[in-house]
């Protein structure tokens, strides 16, 4: 029989001790794991997957050409952050609540619209510069009502059960919130000065917690919450609203937007941890995009972008982009229609679609550093959200 010395045998059990702890970890991250049935989205145009364009017509092309090859009610070139997220956790893409053809709501549905606030607006889209109608209030009692008529219409059997979630689902599902973008760019062009938009902030922010108390007292239980973009970034920012040269950064942002969207941030990430006190049950991730946007935007090269800050589809301007002629704009010229805002060759290097909202291959890199909890307060993973800590 081979003898063994105290330090092998040692040496030999403190590897098959590490193996065995190895083992045990695997084991209970997997079981960890929340296996989502659905997802319920609250939102504006960065999570809207055709809301806006259900009630008041479809964007033409070129948006959809770098993945559905066709318009699909996306403010993009193809998907979004929330089409990832879905992906991530093998579910389908949601279809939008307000969209009545084709949909199948049995994993989900997708109440965010383009343009949309958390603050009403209290204006007619055309009256508001674009903002829409929906603010978050009105989406949570859309969510309300579809939650409510839900189990009235799968209890009459048929195609019902095939296209609606199921009751537990509710409780089960994932609820993500992207929203807050809209309610500063509105005060801008409402010719609010800075001082003026952060002022209204906290007021803001109450009102995206009652939302959220809503759909915690709905069974909503999982909350996945994305903080705002940096605003100054944007090209439809920067173009209507320029700052002195002084005012601007290094990555070429208005610094005075960014600032207040930062502040933003920070009050939300407060409310959060209120909610956290208040909402014993719930599990609620907050995400920090800010930082990731703005690093894509500052460090371009490292993500695999070329072009940061002008707009891929556009006309015109330091940043290819004009409020009158957007994405995919046509002018008559010869009883022919010619178009004139074009989207550039190759979206996959350009961080910005149109102006307003990111390319696909931005909102994919986004993906890509969230989903395993990075940039989480608490740093969860996406697929782990149904915990309070890990």
């Amino acid at each position: 029989m081979k003898m063994y010395s105290c330090s092998r045998l040692m040496t030999l059990w403190f590897v098959i001790s590490v193996a065995l702890c190895f083992n045990a970890r695997n084991s209970v991250s997997a079981s960890k794991q929340c296996n989502f049935p659905a997802i319920f989205n609250f939102g504006d145009s960065n999570s809207d997957t055709g809301g806006l364009s259900a009630a008041f017509g479809q964007p033409g092309p070129p948006q959809g050409m770098s993945y559905f090859h066709h318009p699909a009610g996306r403010y993009c070139d193809g998907r979004l952050i929330v089409d990832f997220i879905a992906k991530k956790l093998g579910l389908p893409y949601l279809n939008a609540f307000l969209d009545s053809v084709g949909s199948n709501y049995s994993h989900g549905a997708n109440f965010a619209t383009a343009g949309s606030t958390i603050r009403p607006q209290n204006t007619t889209l055309h009256q508001s510069g674009g903002f829409s109608p929906f603010s978050l209030d009105v989406q949570f009692n859309q969510f309300s009502d579809f939650q409510r008529r839900t189990q009235i219409f799968r209890n009459k059997g048929g195609v019902y059960k095939t296209l609606l979630p199921k009751p537990e689902y509710f409780s089960q599902a994932l609820y993500t919130f992207d929203i807050g973008q809209n309610d500063l760019a509105s005060g801008y062009f409402h010719n609010m000065s800075t001082d003026q938009v952060r002022a209204y902030v906290p007021d803001v922010l109450d009102q995206f917690k009652n939302v959220i108390k809503y759909v915690y007292n709905h069974g909503g239980r999982s909350f996945w919450v994305h903080n705002t973009g940096p605003v100054g970034c944007l090209p439809y920012i920067m173009d209507l609203h320029p700052v002195k040269r002084s005012l601007v950064d290094k990555a070429g942002c208005a610094t005075p937007y960014n600032e207040v969207a930062k502040f933003f941030n920070r009050e939300l990430k407060k409310v959060v941890v209120q909610l956290r006190k208040e909402l014993p049950l719930a599990a609620i991730t907050y995400v920090d995009v800010y930082a990731v946007k703005y690093s894509l935007i500052s460090h371009p090269k490292k993500h695999g972008f070329e072009e940061p800050l002008r707009a891929c589809c556009g006309h015109g301007g330091k940043y290819n982009y004009n409020l009158h002629m957007g994405c995919g704009a046509k002018i008559k010229h010869g009883g022919k229609e010619i178009l004139v805002a074009k989207p550039c060759k190759d979206p996959s290097v350009w961080v910005n679609w149109d102006g307003v909202h990111y390319t696909q291959a931005a909102n994919e890199r986004v993906l890509e550093q969230i989903v395993d909890g990075a940039f989480s307060d608490p740093p969860i993973p996406l697929n782990m959200a149904c915990h309070r800590n890990l």
